[in-house]
């Protein structure tokens, strides 16, 4: 097996993970944060079944008469369905204007069109409800490790996720993509398959560790890393394959999931071989000076 120096190159790893996240810093003060859908700042969702061709300039004329900053897009196995989310809520009155316009425009029935309104307390609540999730699941997954390995292994995988997360809201805020529930749930997703990956890493470091008593710490990482490397390449690679596909072929509501998916499955695999464990060398170092070696 040939071992890499990963060590070697650890502040040129955390340096680039540090530009990345300190660019999307400087990004949201720009543009003024994250782009949150309607899930958490409330609107309205209408959807339309139009039985004949139509394009996007012709529905973004019917939303503009209520919100000039509403999302339009279209799908359905055949480009039938055309939707519309905007973030003002519409009333009912408002409603019945809008199906007035698409009535008259395409001739189409009360029944083929479709409104989901979200008042912005309940976006409030579902935004509290989501940070307390990814809060549950990282100390969840933090007293785990710990138990499992050390607590400087936790901490360290935690430190990771942290920056899997991170990425991923920096390419939400840099390419303004709208942040709603299925966002929530590519986080936690993301969250699994990266701690996954990375305990990969810290079972081999640990056996290592007991097994190899002359070498030091970042001997050690390397060693470790080098053995698991392939794997967690060709897992990746795998996955991604998967994710790629149904974000090219899939309609707009599985690509708002896949797009998260693939960013987090990048970030993870990244951060399980060059953040991770140079993390718990640190932490090994700087809190248990006479263990590490």
């Amino acid at each position: 097996m040939k071992i890499y120096d990963f060590m070697k190159y650890r502040k040129t790893w955390f340096g680039l993970s540090i530009a990345i996240l300190l660019l999307g810093l400087i990004f949201s003060f720009i543009v003024g944060g994250l782009n949150y859908g309607i899930d958490f700042t409330g609107g309205t969702s209408i959807t339309a079944e139009i039985p004949k061709a139509f394009t996007v300039e012709e529905i973004r004329a019917i939303a503009d008469k209520f919100d000039k900053e509403a999302i339009v897009t279209y799908g359905g196995a055949n480009k039938e369905l055309a939707m519309i989310k905007t973030k003002i809520y519409l009333n009912h009155d408002q409603q019945v204007a809008v199906y007035n316009d698409f009535k008259e425009m395409f001739g189409i029935e009360q029944t083929n069109v479709q409104f989901e309104s979200i008042g912005p307390v309940i976006g409030n609540e579902l935004k509290r409800q989501a940070v307390m999730a990814l809060l549950f699941a990282i100390i969840g997954i933090l007293l785990y490790i710990s138990l499992r390995f050390e607590w400087k292994f936790g901490l360290a995988a935690v430190l990771a996720l942290v920056h899997d997360v991170g990425i991923m809201l920096v390419v939400y805020t840099v390419l303004q993509i709208p942040v709603n529930v299925t966002f929530i749930a590519a986080i936690l997703t993301i969250v699994g398959y990266s701690i996954n990956d990375t305990i990969v890493v810290f079972d081999r470091v640990r056996e290592n560790l007991k097994n190899n008593k002359k070498i030091t710490d970042i001997e050690l990482v390397n060693q470790s890393t080098s053995s698991t490397i392939a794997r967690s390449i060709n897992t990746s690679f795998t996955t991604l394959l998967t994710i790629v596909a149904l974000y090219v072929f899939g309609v707009p509501a599985i690509k708002d999931f896949a797009l998260p998916l693939i960013v987090g499955v990048v970030a993870g695999t990244y951060s399980s071989i060059f953040i991770a464990s140079p993390l718990w060398v640190i932490l090994r170092k700087k809190f248990n000076p006479a263990a590490s070696r």
